[in-house]
């Protein structure tokens, strides 16, 4: 493997970092190097925010934001209005988009001629499963699905660590329904 970036998009409260934190312990489990940070200032809740993570074989010397991402997470799909979520994303990458649009229509909105968009019903999914519409958990099974950066015995492993076990398996099921649900084109 070489050197993966991931950007994700979200706003406060939606849990883009700990999406973020959580994809990067599984990459550890599985012997990776990896950065996990986030980009905000005093933001209110619901104001944009960015965090990012790298997983590498090697040891990772960069120390900057992501500019050039592999992956694009989108927690939050009003924000492809207000902000340019595809800047930077290589021609092969991919992007995953929380939304009930098919990933063609995404694809065209976004105008994007390379690379692979996936999409998934993340907001449902997690009002279904956790009662409340996070969907940080569901776009991690998403990436899974999109990317197999990890595996999800190691993002089950992650979830357990980050959170008490009645919330680790709900959102262990958040995370499984997404990954079944992903869909790309």
């Amino acid at each position: 493997m070489v050197l993966i970036e991931v950007r994700w998009h979200g706003r406060g409260g939606q849990g883009a970092w700990t999406a973020s934190e959580l994809l990067a312990r599984a990459a550890i489990y599985e012997g990776k190097y990896i950065q996990s940070f986030p980009e905000f200032g005093p933001e209110r809740m619901g104001a944009p925010v960015r965090a990012f993570t790298r997983i590498s074989d090697k040891p990772i010397r960069l120390h900057c934001s992501v500019y050039n991402p592999d992956i694009v997470v989108v927690l939050d799909p009003t924000l492809m209005a207000s902000v340019q979520v595809t800047d930077g994303l290589k021609n092969n990458g991919a992007i995953v988009v929380n939304t009930s649009e098919e990933p063609a229509k995404i694809k065209e909105k976004l105008r994007i001629s390379n690379g692979t968009v996936w999409t998934v019903r993340a907001t449902e999914i997690a009002i279904k499963i956790l009662g409340r519409p996070i969907t940080n958990t569901a776009m991690l099974g998403a990436v899974a699905r999109a990317t197999n950066i990890v595996g999800m015995e190691s993002i089950e492993k992650a979830v357990k660590e980050r959170f008490p076990a009645q919330l680790a398996e709900k959102n262990i099921e958040v995370i499984k329904e997404a990954y079944k649900e992903a869909k790309s084109i």
